[in-house]
Parts: structure tokens; C-alpha cells; sequence
């Protein structure tokens, strides 16, 4: 990227989540943390004051399907986090004394989730839309499960999982090609050959969760069945939720919250991964208002299917657009979007052709696309509060699929 004097940096692994069984729930999490705790030539403190010496950033996250360690340094310094990064890659020690400290800590970041019903209430709804397989477990694991990681354990699953297939090295912004190249043959020549097992694929269940509790917001989260990120109409889905609750001037936050003051934070959004997808929907409204706004946002949802203009849409390709484009921007996004892309597509994706593909969405397509959505049959719903007047599932269920269509018909 040129003009820049900093880069990004970091290797993305295609293993997250999904690929835990159900006694190694919440590992990969874990090991994500395990591996900033030392390593073979380096201490957890070490290793810390190796990267902020430089001025750099070090840090890493744990999805569903990846997990990543990244680094933010100065151009000069590139070399130094590639050292560090491929180290705790490579040579992790995982120290029985760090492991139980950390254990402790993901415990309480456990309890921390649990606190934050408008933070947690996205892992009940995934839950919930994927019930009774990997790719609904939580992140962060259970206490049982967290509380029974072992040195080895975590060695096993590394060994398994953590294979040069499977792992992605991305360089941004002050950074040149050849140069990286010629680190990596270095740096992670250890790194054992092939690839994971494949994870279980996903499965749309949809169902209920409610957790009456004592807030003064209930909070509520509705999940249907979507597109993977490498589906040809992923992009319509992503104007799909834009038009419907992307914005203020989208249809659920005028409907719901301008017009009827149901609601002070009300949106949707489409969420992809490598086999699946899921639209979702999130409110947060009062005791009172619970009881109406199910049938506001199913009522939005077939309006939009019928009626969608190309006014709406303009609007929405250019709010996904600029979001697209000015990310590009910072190397850390742009490091990430590869990375996203390589999984996903197996290539990489110019900013044109991405902006191409929107530019060619209209409103027919999108309307075809909810309408899609309006044949949900197993639609998921979790509520976290003051939910006793949440209308039931069944009912919010009744709104659509086959059952949609003889309510119309009439």
C-alpha cells in the first residue's frame, strides 16, 4: 500500500469453533490465549516487551471458523513480529503454571459474556440456530469444559489442527512481496505438512431460547437461514439486511423505532461462513413493547419482499460500499479481508470486482432474496429479560414459510 510507513501482519488459521469436539469446547479459544504465554525461546514477558519495544501491537481473536494472530509495527520492524508470530506458532510451551492462570482469566471473561446480556444473547441465538452440533458452541467454552484443558490437550490439538494447509500468512500496507516470502521459508519451515479433518457441516435447526431475567430491556435476537460467503448472491443478502434494519433510514429503525417508538437500538445484518448463513435481527425494547414487536419485524420483512425500491437500494449499496472501501484503507482490515477471501473463494477479489458484483444488485434481485426469507420454515429466536410478553415461536414461525403463504392467499 503505497505512501504507508507501517504494515500489518499475521498468520489466519482455517480452524475455529467447529472444528472442537464437545469436550474440547471453548479450546481453540484457549489456545489463542495459551499462545501469547511463552514459548520455547521466549516468556510470556518477553514476548510482550519484544513487540511494544518496537512501538508494535500484538494480538490475535478466535471465530467459529479461524483463528488469528496479527501484528501493527512500523515497515523496519516487519521482521521482528513475523519472528514473533511464527514462534508462538511454532514452539509454544504451554507451562502448566500460565495454563492455570489463564484459565482463570477466560473463566471470568466467561462470567464478564454473561454480564452482557446484549453481548450474549448472540451466542444463544447461534446456539439455538445450530442446536446439537460444533458450529453453535460458544467461543469462550463452558466452565466444565474450560476447567478440564490439560498441557496436552492442547499439544493434541495443535498438532491436529495447526497444519500448513491450513494456515494463511497476510502482509499489508509498507510491506514487499518477495521479502515476506523469503522470512516465511524461514520462519515457518517447522510447521507440520497437510491439512485438518474437515469439520461437521452445518445445520440449520432454528428453535426457541427465552431467559426470563430482571432488566430494564428485553433483549431480543431472531435468526433465519442464510448464504454462505462464497454463495454468488452473498452480496444480495448483504443489501438484503442493509435495506431492512442497516441504517436509519432502513425500514425496521423508521418503522420500528422513528414511527412507533418501539425500540432505542433495532438492526439486521447477514452473517457468512464457508457452508452457511444466517440473517439476523436484533432488538432491544421495553417489558411493554415486547408483545408487539415480533409482528413489526416480520411485517417489515414481507414489505420489503413486495415492495422494495431502487431508491432503498441505491442507498444500501453505497452504505456497503463505503464500508468495503474505507477499510481498505487500514492494513489490519485489508490483511483480514484477504484472508476472509482466501478461505472463502480460494482466490482473492480486486476492490473492483467486488464493487462490480454490488453495483449489479437492483431491486428485483433483492426482492427476490426476501422473499426467499419469507419461506423460512425453522426460524430461530433467542430473548435474554422482561420477555414474558414475546410472542411465542410457534406464532412468529406461523409468519412465514407455508404457512406465510395460506395467510396471504386469504
Amino acid at each position: 500500500m503505497a505512501g504507508l510507513e507501517s504494515a500489518a501482519v499475521g498468520v489466519w488459521v482455517n480452524t475455529g469453533t467447529r472444528n472442537e469436539t464437545r469436550p474440547q469446547m471453548g479450546i481453540s479459544h484457549m489456545l489463542e490465549h495459551m499462545a501469547f504465554k511463552g514459548t520455547a525461546r521466549r516468556s510470556a514477558r518477553a514476548i510482550a516487551e519484544e513487540i511494544e519495544a518496537v512501538g508494535g501491537n500484538l494480538n490475535a481473536y478466535t471465530s467459529r471458523e479461524q483463528t488469528a494472530f496479527h501484528a501493527r509495527v512500523l515497515k523496519a520492524d516487519v521482521p521482528v513480529a513475523m519472528d514473533i508470530i511464527a514462534d508462538i506458532l511454532t514452539r509454544p510451551t504451554f507451562e502448566a503454571g500460565e495454563l492455570e492462570r489463564e484459565r482463570q482469566v477466560v473463566l471470568q471473561e466467561l462470567g464478564q459474556a454473561r454480564d452482557t446480556p446484549d453481548d450474549i444473547i448472540f451466542d444463544h441465538l447461534q446456539h439455538t440456530l445450530y442446536q446439537d452440533q460444533p458450529m453453535g458452541w460458544s467461543i469462550l467454552g463452558e466452565e466444565a469444559t474450560v476447567g478440564a484443558f490439560s498441557q496436552g490437550m492442547l499439544r493434541d490439538y495443535m498438532a491436529a489442527n495447526y497444519r500448513a494447509g491450513d494456515m494463511t500468512l497476510v502482509a499489508s500496507g509498507a510491506v514487499e512481496h518477495g521479502a515476506i516470502v523469503r522470512l516465511a521459508e524461514d520462519l515457518f519451515a517447522d510447521l507440520p505438512a497437510g491439512r485438518a479433518a474437515a469439520p461437521e457441516a452445518a445445520r440449520h435447526t432454528g428453535g426457541d431460547f427465552r431467559q426470563e431475567q430482571d432488566l430494564e430491556q428485553a433483549h431480543l435476537a431472531y435468526a433465519f437461514a442464510g448464504l454462505s460467503n462464497a454463495d454468488p448472491d452473498y452480496f444480495v443478502s448483504q443489501v438484503y439486511a442493509t435495506a431492512l434494519g442497516g441504517g436509519t433510514s432502513s425500514r425496521l429503525f423508521q418503522e420500528a423505532r422513528e414511527k412507533r417508538g418501539l425500540c432505542y437500538s433495532i438492526y439486521a445484518f447477514a452473517t457468512g461462513f464457508q457452508d452457511s448463513g444466517f440473517l439476523g435481527i436484533y432488538a432491544g425494547t421495553g417489558d411493554a413493547e415486547a408483545g408487539e414487536i415480533s409482528a413489526v419485524i416480520a411485517g417489515e420483512m414481507e414489505a420489503i419482499a413486495a415492495d422494495l425500491s431502487e431508491a432503498e437500494v441505491a442507498r444500501a449499496r453505497a452504505q456497503i460500499k463505503v464500508s468495503l472501501l474505507m477499510g481498505l484503507e487500514r492494513p489490519g482490515t485489508r490483511a483480514e479481508q484477504i484472508a476472509c477471501q482466501l478461505f472463502a473463494l480460494g482466490r482473492l477479489q480486486s476492490p473492483a470486482e467486488i464493487v462490480a458484483q454490488i453495483d449489479a444488485i437492483d431491486a428485483a434481485r433483492v426482492r427476490g432474496y426476501a422473499a426467499r426469507v419469507m419461506q423460512s420454515t425453522r426460524p430461530a429466536i433467542a430473548a435474554i429479560g422482561p420477555v414474558a410478553r414475546l410472542e411465542s415461536h410457534a406464532r412468529f414461525a406461523g409468519r412465514f414459510g407455508d404457512a406465510h403463504l395460506s395467510s396471504a392467499a386469504e
